[in-house]
């Protein structure tokens, strides 16, 4: 591969990345100080933990809150999540 397309192909890659922003995992005593904007809820077909919250933290990001708070979650074969959105 030529260097030139490795190096703008980084480069770009470590732009997106940079521009990404997702909302923050926090527990029921970081919230005090924030203003809830309800709620987002995820579910499907077995799933990781870590896949699970990373699905509510975009869902979370996409209603422009800056953090999250898992209110419940069910995990089986199944998975559902619900979590309260802070901006």
């Amino acid at each position: 591969m030529n260097i030139k397309t490795t190096v703008a192909s980084l480069s770009l890659l470590s732009v997106l990345s940079f521009g990404a922003s997702a909302a923050n995992y926090v527990d029921a005593g970081q919230t005090q100080n924030l203003q809830s904007l309800g709620t987002v809820s995820v579910s499907g077909n077995a799933a990781a933990p870590m896949d699970i919250r990373q699905a509510l933290s975009q869902k979370a990001d996409a209603q422009g809150a800056t953090a999250y708070r898992i209110i419940e979650a069910k995990l089986d074969d199944n998975y559902h999540a619900t979590a309260e959105i802070y901006k």
